[in-house]
C-alpha cells in the first residue's frame, strides 16, 4: 500500500512540474524572444529554455562556469536576469553587510541580480546548520530574506 501511495505522490509531482513549467526547444520560442536574447547575450551557451505563464525563463552559461537565468516576456524584453558569482565578485559593501550584521556566518553562494535595471545581491550565507537567503542592493542595505 506504501508503495502505490509513493508512486501516485511521484506521478503527481512530475505532472505539477510540468503544469508550472514546460521545457521547451529553441525553436518553440517566438522568434522575437532568441533574437533579444542572443543580442543581450552573445556569448551564451548550453541553452535551456522554458515556459511558465507568459515568460520565457532561459538557463544558460557564458564561458565555462558562468551561470545564468534569464526571464522574457511574451512580447521579448529581459525583464531580469541572474549570474552566479563568486564571494569576490560581490561588491565590498555587500560583503561589510553581511560580516556586520552576520558575524560568524560565512558567504556560501553569490547571485547578481538585475530586474528592471536595478541591481540587487542575493547571498546564501551559513552557519552550522542555519542558512540565509539574504537580498542587499549594490550599497550593502538589507532588502529582504529571499523565499524563493
Amino acid at each position: 500500500m506504501k508503495i502505490k501511495a509513493i508512486k501516485l505522490l511521484a506521478i503527481f509531482f512530475l505532472g505539477a512540474g510540468t503544469i508550472f513549467a514546460q521545457e521547451m526547444s529553441e525553436t518553440q520560442v517566438p522568434s522575437v524572444i532568441v533574437n533579444n536574447f542572443k543580442k543581450e547575450f552573445p556569448k551564451a551557451n548550453d541553452v535551456e529554455w522554458e515556459r511558465q505563464g507568459d515568460q520565457y525563463n532561459v538557463d544558460f552559461e557564458i564561458g565555462r562556469y558562468k551561470d545564468y537565468e534569464a526571464w522574457f516576456t511574451a512580447s521579448g524584453m529581459l525583464i531580469r536576469y541572474t549570474e552566479e558569482i563568486s564571494e569576490g565578485d560581490l561588491p565590498k559593501a555587500v560583503k561589510d553587510a553581511v560580516k556586520n550584521k552576520y558575524k560568524g556566518y560565512r558567504i556560501d553562494d553569490a547571485k547578481k541580480i538585475i530586474e528592471n535595471g536595478v541591481e540587487t545581491y542575493n547571498v546564501e550565507i551559513e552557519k552550522g546548520n542555519d542558512e540565509r537567503d539574504l537580498i542587499f542592493s549594490k550599497n550593502g542595505d538589507f532588502i529582504r530574506v529571499d523565499n524563493d
